[in-house]
């Protein structure tokens, strides 16, 4: 195919869409269904819905070939598994008798069984169901979503790929089932797995799909050349295959690399690639490996990550390089749109000015449209969207809200010193223990207690004006007495205030913090039903006035044991934000640090003894690239120390992470320098406590007793027996007792039951190391 064929024939197309509705129907259908409100087919009947409005939008819009397969219940990985048939022997039962219920099971767990691990998808916020395999797994092919969905999509005359996970990258995200040796590879089941996707493939050819997409993002990362053989001899089998779609593998949020010759040999028909600036390096390998000639490229070009308007004539320019590479080139965002918020049109509150740099999935199809549209029919026909858009990058470039020189001025300044503890750890240890006067194994809480419906409606009626600023406060205050009252009778050591006030971890301070902008409806799925509100970072950062002090002080009057401070960390600022793209990362990790450390410097003049900066995005935010971890890690632990080194040597720094691979950032862990680290532990059995154990780290830690993304109550026997494991790694002098997690989202019979078996259960293990 010539060049201009190849342009001619451009189209859009998209890997995937946000799944919740215009409203977040899908988190109230699926929370109903669990409470017992809504049934299984009012609950099919909400999905069906949503799906049928997500592709009649992306029609509307432009997009030629919509996915299907992308919308879930829960997770698309946890889909997988059911689609291959990999349930864990502990929820067959529970599938077997009603599917829907097994496979929620196996999400959230119950008070018999145990769920599914739960870890970040890649260097994104959203988190998926870890599979479980082991040498015994039996995989069978279940494609009875995937073959109903695209028949929905087809019966409305509608072009319909489905988008499935990848033999591949499913088998590189497993872990061993539970009793299997810690050593086992997921990825010799490679063989057995491969004849299933052949089925599911063969039955989606059978229901009318001429393409279906397989993604594999795992092989973006650093893979060795055993995986990456295996890549190529799985491809080289699926694309043997006589009975199947025609096969697009697609790939996302970085440089493919080694991979990339692997897939561009292989018989399958397309590949898609993301070009961003995330990416980079892709077209240039593109063309060392010779192009995919009688291939199709579909190319991303579009952000799928992050809200800034694209830059269309530079992704025109990309695309018509493109286009002398592959037989077919067209044209889609560089991963699902997931991952960014449904429509700019439902921001009220945001000024017209900044709104016009914004693009939410709705915007993006259309710039991807757009875009296709141009290079199918040249410039001349999309000539006023690209002065449009001309108009729009050149405002945001010259907008005097995106600098603040005194800000920069401050960042500039900061020196080495700045980011040191005044002493060593073991002499802080001391000063500590001695002011806090804590007992062994010291309990307490990751920091938020249960968001009830009566606080969201608190915080509904003051936006609403039906409450005045005084009445809110009042109801604040209250419920902190409350949460106070508990924890003191529930017999923990180190308190909190309870969070009643805070919306969202990030998205409260984004409200204090110049440079930030809040959305109102910009809700992207976090996990399952959880959906936040990404801020955006648009400009300089710097802190007004004190954000957490009064509520801080006020918790602490009310009782003699130590409040915690709690803050959200420069890094979880930034990852769990969509940030600038027009400066380094590390750059403006400085000014969110700056900004806190004014904060942590006010609660300490408070009184405040105990300090958290809470960084769970650290390990999320990790290059996918070994290259780029120094870099990262570097600017990343500087931003913690900066935020927490000004302290005096008795104020106790902690911080908390979670739902990661910890093993890989341990030395950042180590070069952060907090007194003390929560982590997640209680689905991984303690793994995390090993891990800090054989790199030798030196400081306090308490890894996670109850898992709070579950509603099942520890017995105190089981939290007992937890911690005992974590005494093989930690020592009893080291080691604190606490959740995986904040308690926002868990109910309140459920949290006290669970806390005061976490109390109980640090007793008992005092009571054992003192021989009593």
């Amino acid at each position: 195919m010539t060049t201009e064929s190849a342009a001619a024939a451009a189209r859009a197309t998209v890997y995937g869409y946000p799944r919740q509705g215009r409203n977040r129907e899908l988190k109230k259908a699926v929370e109903g269904y669990w409470k017992g409100r809504v049934g299984a087919d009012a609950l099919h009947a909400t999905a069906a819905g949503l799906r049928r409005e997500n592709w009649r939008q992306l029609a509307e819009a432009g997009i030629h070939e919509v996915p299907t397969g992308d919308f879930s219940y829960y997770d698309h990985v946890l889909d997988t598994t059911v689609m291959v048939g990999a349930v864990p022997e502990r929820h067959r039962a529970a599938v077997a008798a009603d599917p829907l219920d097994g496979y929620f099971a196996m999400a959230r767990g119950t008070q018999e069984v145990a769920p599914l691990e739960m870890t970040k998808w890649f260097d994104t916020n959203y988190h998926y169901l870890v599979p479980e395999l082991g040498p015994d797994t039996v995989f069978t092919a279940d494609s009875s979503r995937q073959v109903a969905e695209v028949r929905e999509a087809l019966a409305l005359g509608l072009a319909a790929r489905p988008v499935l996970v990848g033999p591949v990258t499913y088998l590189l995200l497993a872990k061993p089932a539970p009793g299997v040796a810690a050593g086992f590879d997921p990825l010799t089941l490679l063989d057995r797995l491969l004849p299933v996707y052949a089925e599911v493939l063969a039955d989606l050819r059978a229901a009318g799909a001429e393409w279906v997409q397989l993604d594999e993002p795992a092989l973006v990362q650093d893979r060795t050349p055993a995986e990456l053989n295996a890549a190529g001899r799985a491809y080289r089998d699926l694309g043997g295959l006589e009975d199947r779609p025609r096969l697009l593998v697609a790939s996302y949020f970085d440089r493919l690399g080694d991979a990339l010759p692997v897939l561009a040999k292989a018989p399958v028909e397309g590949l898609a690639l993301d070009f961003t600036e995330a990416a980079a390096g892709n077209l240039d390998d593109l063309a060392a490996v010779g192009g995919l000639p009688g291939k199709r490229l579909v190319a991303g070009v579009v952000n799928g990550r992050n809200v800034w308007v694209n830059d269309l004539a530079r992704s025109l320019t990309t695309l018509g390089t493109l286009l002398g590479l592959a037989d077919r080139v067209d044209v889609s965002a560089s991963c699902s749109l997931l991952h960014v918020p449904l429509d700019t049109a439902d921001e009220r509150d945001i000024d017209p000015q900044i709104l016009r740099w914004l693009a939410f999935a709705r915007q993006k199809t259309a710039e991807i449209a757009v875009l296709a549209r141009g290079l199918a029919h040249g410039t001349d026909a999309i000539a006023a969207e690209l002065a449009a858009n001309r108009a729009d990058l050149a405002s945001r470039a010259d907008s005097p809200i995106t600098r603040d020189p005194a800000v920069r001025a401050r960042a500039t300044a900061v020196t080495d010193a700045d980011g040191r503890r005044s002493l060593p750890y073991a002499e802080r240890a001391a000063a500590q223990r001695a002011r806090l006067g804590l007992p062994l194994l010291p309990t307490t809480t990751i920091g938020s207690f249960p968001q009830t419906a009566e606080l969201r409606t608190t915080r509904a009626d003051l936006r609403a004006g039906r409450i005045d600023g005084a009445g809110y406060e009042e109801r604040m205050r209250t419920e902190v007495r409350e949460v106070i009252s508990f924890q003191e009778k529930a017999g923990l050591d180190v308190l909190v205030h309870g969070e009643p006030e805070r919306n969202d971890m990030v998205q409260y301070f984004a409200e204090q913090l110049t440079g930030y902008l809040a959305t109102r409806n910009g809700w992207v799925q976090s996990y399952g039903t959880r959906y936040v509100r990404p801020p955006v970072l648009a400009g300089d950062i710097a802190r007004p006035e004190p954000m957490t002090v009064a509520w801080t002080t006020y918790a602490q009057s009310l009782t003699g044991r130590p409040v915690k401070g709690m803050l959200t960390g420069p890094v979880t600022m930034l990852a769990w934000s969509f940030v600038r793209d027009d400066q380094p990362l590390g750059e403006t990790a400085r000014q969110v640090a700056l900004a806190l450390r004014d904060e942590v410097a006010d609660l300490e003049a408070a009184g405040t003894s105990v300090i958290q900066v809470d960084e769970p995005a650290l390990r999320e935010t990790l290059p996918l690239r070994a290259a780029g971890h120094p870099g990262y890690l570097a600017w990343a632990t500087e931003a913690f120390r900066l935020t927490t080194s000004g302290v005096r040597p008795d104020t106790q720094i902690h911080t908390h992470m979670c739902y990661a691979e910890f093993g890989d950032v341990v030395q950042a862990i180590d070069d952060l320098d907090a007194d003390v680290i929560s982590l997640e532990a209680a689905r991984s059995h303690m793994q995390v406590a090993r891990e800090l154990a054989a790199h030798g780290y030196p400081r306090e830690a308490g890894p996670g007793v109850y898992d709070i993304h579950s509603p099942r109550v520890p017995d105190t026997e089981e939290v007992a027996a937890l911690l005992r494991t974590g005494l093989e790694a930690i020592p009893a002098e080291r080691l604190w007792v606490n959740p995986d997690c904040g308690l926002k989202t868990r109910g309140w019979p459920e949290t006290r039951a669970s806390l005061e078996h976490l109390v109980a259960a640090a007793r008992t293990v005092r009571e054992e190391l003192s021989g009593n």
